[in-house]
């Protein structure tokens, strides 16, 4: 059994460091490409302009480089994106902000297809402006063939504050072909872009708020839907909770012994920074709905690419797991700074109490 659960678990603020904003006020941008090198201020002013910020502070803090793709999307702004990412300017990972009035759809879809292919992060957000540039309106406006660009994001940062985006509608079933084979290709089902009345009218474009975008799964706010798996394995019952955002993939495993369920934690963030993190940690736990269960002194291991926590959960306190909102997994330095994950749980309520159930009755055939 193969649950998938759209999770709008709320994150700790450090994890979202890749789209904080106060860079934009205290750096000046590393790399700028207006467009082609046109020497017309009117003909650059109608291509998508592409500014790079790879400085130092912005690596270190977000990790990635933040691109900002701004103005209208001329037919030529794939070829000149894929240019970057073939120079290395652009890697995978890369933060991207939009604020595009609209322009070719192809295009559009062409660099959505692009970020998909690159693992990019989308958002919405003004370039950032030179040192003393005097405040301008710092809304986004992303509409059309951006929003479709939008879409291509593997992780997508709901419009938040006055920044706005719209998706053009259609009726049920009477989208272009390109753009109905684009969507779903992106993942996103058609009803989330078929906006009609009880009137049987449609609104030609949709503006969602941030919960909607949520709500329709054209925003993630970083991290995939949960997926819950329950099975037998060694003839035991067997849980596997899996969730993949923008740092990394984390697992919960449960394997049903009579002696008590084997539980794992993995926090799947890259070889370099699990071992960093494990060097530093003096304690380390599971949480169950905020709570801290089985703390150890030091207990996690560096395997592979994942920092990895592993208990054996008492039976007897099973039944709170499987009625449980939501489960993590952290380790803490000496400065009581943590590190780790967590996840709701609660949309997935049936596979937990499968499990359970399962779970006491093979023990209780063993007894």
């Amino acid at each position: 059994m193969l649950v998938p659960y759209r999770n709008t678990f709320q994150r700790p603020l450090y994890w979202k460091l890749a789209s904080l904003s106060l860079l934009a006020t205290c750096i000046t941008p590393a790399f700028q490409v207006h467009a082609e090198k046109s020497t017309s201020k009117n003909a650059a002013s109608s291509q998508l302009a592409m500014q790079v910020n790879d400085d130092r502070m912005t690596l270190s803090m977000a990790r990635v480089p933040q691109i900002y793709l701004y103005g209208p999307i001329d037919s030529d702004a794939p070829r000149r994106f894929e240019l970057l990412v073939k120079s290395g300017k652009i890697p995978n990972g890369s933060d991207i902000y939009l604020n595009s009035p609209g322009g070719s759809v192809d295009a559009g879809m062409a660099l959505g297809r692009m970020f998909r292919q690159g693992s990019m992060v989308t958002h919405l957000g003004t370039p950032r402006l030179p040192k003393h540039t005097p405040i301008v309106n710092k809304s986004a406006i992303c509409e059309g063939a951006c929003a479709y660009a939008y879409l291509g994001g593997r992780f997508r940062w709901a419009a938040s504050g006055s920044d706005r985006i719209g998706f053009p509608t259609y009726p049920a079933q009477q989208a272009p072909e390109q753009i109905s084979a684009y969507v779903k290709e992106m993942g996103i089902a058609d009803a989330a872009l078929t906006a009609a009345s009880a009137t049987g009218t449609a609104d030609p474009i949709l503006w969602p708020n941030a919960d909607e975008m949520i709500a329709k799964g054209l925003a993630n706010n970083g991290r995939l839907d949960l997926v819950a798996t329950y099975k037998y394995v060694q003839d035991a019952p067997y849980l596997e909770l899996k969730q993949s955002d923008r740092n990394g993939e984390h697992t919960i495993t449960l394997l049903c012994k009579p002696g008590g369920a084997e539980l794992a934690t993995y926090d799947t963030i890259g070889t370099v920074r699990a071992r960093q993190t494990v060097a530093r940690a003096v304690h380390s736990y599971f949480e169950i709905n905020q709570q801290e269960t089985l703390p150890q002194q030091g207990g996690a291991t560096a395997v592979d690419q994942s920092v990895v926590l592993q208990r054996i959960y008492p039976l007897d306190q099973l039944q709170h797991m499987a009625s449980a909102q939501a489960m993590g997994a952290w380790v803490r330095d000496r400065t009581g700074i943590r590190y780790g994950f967590a996840f709701e749980v609660g949309g997935v309520r049936k596979v937990l109490n499968d499990f359970y159930n399962a779970c006491t009755y093979a023990t209780q055939q063993h007894s």
